[in-house]
């Protein structure tokens, strides 16, 4: 681990809890065995459905030579939403966990938190409360607890927290919250050429300092919302100042727009979950030659949560509305995966505690 990482603040005893579960380490490094497995089956923590063919016959088509799909690895370009994608996304969003997290550390700092709204309520443990105020509590909420230091103070902050916060149902660490079967897809494109991308409604610097470690995708791959920032000296020494100002949200129409201006292609492969992924699966999809978009369908309440027109977190309506019109695919997690979590099921993750 080199000096500038960000984890560069937490020990190796620390992180690696948070990082031992994950699938895609024994992927990139392999045992004998492992490799042999997934030599045979790249995709072995999914169910044999059409789900899984419409995946191997899409990668077959646009990475064999001489098939009149065929496209170059340069233009192999594969994006993913984050939350409900890769990761579970329920109770709620985990970075406004993290946010709230810090709204208590933060709390002696800012006395008149305890008569000012949304901290109030928060501080009271009216969680309820506070996310009934909606976008501008939130926005609020995140704006003050992800402000007002370096851009390297705020990775470390983070490094700290996802190295030890645990699930509130699962009890698990939040990096542990990954799904194995798309961590097998990310590495299987990765494998066969393609380029991944994390571009999610989360923020980016949110997700920078672990989504290398976790999926194998570097943190300029990472597309994601953003505060404002300003370069200054500080003792003498340059950084980069986070301010208390939204500067882009990449969510919904914002995805396309992100695409454009952090990758300069358009993808050929798309993979989201909820309504705030149509605008990037439309955008995909309306490229020219072969093109895959999918769509993961929360069905398995028992293993994961189960969730989709009506969830105030994910909302997944118009979306699946349009991918059933268009022929997109749907994962159903119950029927098209064999596993969920790299540790089993929410469940399991409960026994666990």
């Amino acid at each position: 681990m080199s000096a500038n990482s960000p984890f560069s603040g937490v020990s190796r005893r620390a992180l690696l809890p948070a990082l031992a579960a994950f699938p895609i380490l024994s992927l990139l490094l392999p045992t004998r065995a492992t490799a042999r497995r997934t030599a045979s089956d790249p995709l072995s923590s999914w169910n044999n459905t059409a789900s899984k063919k419409a995946i191997l016959d899409f990668v077959d088509s646009v990475t064999a030579h001489g098939s009149p799909d065929f496209v170059p690895e340069d233009e192999r370009i594969a994006t993913f939403d984050n939350d409900g994608t890769l990761w579970a996304e329920q109770p709620m969003y985990f970075q406004l966990l993290f946010a709230l997290d810090r709204v208590k550390v933060l709390a002696p700092l800012h006395p008149e938190w305890k008569d000012k709204e949304p901290f109030a309520s928060l501080l009271r443990g009216d969680v309820k409360d506070v996310l009934a105020g909606g976008e501008p509590a939130v926005a609020e909420i995140v704006i003050a607890t992800h402000s007002g230091m370096t851009n390297e103070e705020f990775s470390q902050i983070v490094c700290d927290w996802i190295a030890k916060a645990k699930h509130p149902i699962t009890g698990r660490l939040y990096t542990e919250m990954v799904y194995r079967p798309m961590l097998e897809l990310v590495a299987y494109l990765r494998a066969k050429g393609f380029k991944t991308y994390i571009v999610s409604g989360g923020g980016i610097e949110f997700m920078r300092p672990w989504t290398e470690q976790v999926y194998g995708i570097p943190p300029e791959n990472v597309v994601g919302s953003s505060a404002k920032v300003k370069f200054e000296l500080r003792d003498g020494k340059p950084a980069l100042m986070r301010l208390p100002e939204i500067n882009f949200i990449n969510d919904g129409p914002g995805k396309p727009v992100g695409i454009n201006e952090h990758i300069g292609r358009r993808p050929i492969a798309a993979f989201g979950n909820s309504d705030g992924d149509l605008q990037m699966l439309q955008w995909t999809m309306g490229g020219d030659g072969l093109r895959f978009a999918l769509i993961v369908h929360h069905t398995d309440a028992e293993r994961e949560w189960a969730y989709d027109r009506d969830s105030s977190i994910g909302r997944l309506d118009k979306a699946l509305d349009q991918a059933q019109a268009k022929g997109w695919t749907v994962v159903d997690m119950k029927s098209d995966w064999k596993t969920i979590f790299p540790f089993g099921s929410k469940s399991e993750g409960r026994e666990a505690r």
